[in-house]
């Protein structure tokens, strides 16, 4: 069953990131326009809403929602992780306050509200995007991280380390990080499938993407008219960003499965 799963979830992240990564170079150029939203004529996937071939704006609209995605999750991981595993394990009681408690106030903000006010002052291209969506992923990561790790802090084990003289880095990720791999890993594949949610979302809106820029998120979007007349420009974009969320946490999973469950001792 692992197996099968593992299989099943590398094709899924395998066809879009693939596709975003390489699409660009076999798109070819844009040759011409034909109607809006029709079948046929030289255009495999037919045409989007102002007649330009669907096949050519899949292969280059991948690689701005699929690396902005990655790169926000993998940006917002790499904030939260050090944050919570502070705040889990210091003694200090103002230092976790002073980590814990602006995360709290930016976490009451919604998180599309607070990019489209960004917005409104800035234009973000897809780096800035990345930076919104990272920033605003922060604050709950920081919290699964805090609760995940405070319970194993707790345990004796932390405490003996302690009185051996362990480094704090040790401790945090030798023995409180490793004792919460599962937890953090399947946070971070469902984390994935919010960011891709989010960076599409913000791209249906204008944000980091151009009205008309070759972009997945952004053909679902303009092209919806036209679903039941040329479903392609809508169908295709939209299955490949529900099978890399879909894939990402298939994979994760997998690999869970194979970890080692922590057994506890029986008296």
């Amino acid at each position: 069953m692992t197996r099968s799963r593992f299989a099943l979830g590398l094709v899924c992240v395998a066809v879009p990131l693939g596709l975003a990564l390489l699409g660009p170079l076999f798109a070819g150029g844009p040759g011409p326009r034909s109607l809006s939203f029709s079948l046929g004529d030289g255009h495999p996937l037919g045409t989007d809403f102002v007649g330009r071939d669907v096949r050519r704006q899949v292969l280059l609209g991948g690689r701005t929602v699929v690396l902005t995605a990655l790169a926000a999750t993998a940006l917002a991981c790499l904030v939260a992780l050090p944050v919570g595993l502070t705040a889990a394990l210091t003694r200090v009681r103002r230092l976790e306050e002073l980590l814990m408690r602006p995360l709290d106030v930016l976490l009451a903000v919604p998180s599309l509200l607070l990019i489209l006010l960004v917005a409104s002052v800035f234009s973000p291209g897809a780096t800035g995007l990345a930076l919104l969506v990272a920033m605003v992923n922060v604050p709950d990561a920081a919290r699964v991280v805090r609760a995940a790790a405070g319970a194993a802090a707790a345990r004796p084990a932390v405490e003996a380390l302690r009185m051996q003289g362990e480094s704090r880095w040790r401790i945090a990720v030798g023995h409180v990080g490793r004792a919460n791999l599962r937890t953090l890993a399947a946070d971070a594949g469902l984390r994935l499938t919010g960011v891709l949610y989010l960076v599409s979302t913000a791209a249906f809106l204008g944000v980091g993407v151009a009205p008309d820029a070759a972009d997945w998120a952004v053909m679902v979007d303009r092209n919806r008219t036209g679903l039941f007349v040329q479903p392609w420009a809508v169908v295709v974009p939209a299955l490949l960003i529900v099978a890399l969320t879909t894939g990402t946490n298939l994979l994760f999973d997998a690999a869970l499965e194979k970890t080692p469950r922590r057994k506890g001792r029986r008296p």
